[in-house]
């Protein structure tokens, strides 16, 4: 399993939260710029911790 850390917990929560933002959205709420709020939400499908 993956180790979580803190931005990637932020950015589970919001997606719980409201799962349709975009990733720019996403990534604004979390402190993050575009780039790397997709990367790791993409590595966190690619682990399975996200799924859909």
């Amino acid at each position: 399993m993956a180790t979580l850390d803190g931005i990637d917990r932020r950015l589970l929560a919001e997606l719980q939260a409201e799962g349709r933002m975009t990733n720019v959205e996403l990534a604004q709420r979390v402190g993050l710029t575009a780039p790397p709020c997709l990367r790791r939400v993409r590595a966190l499908e690619d682990e399975g911790v996200i799924r859909g």
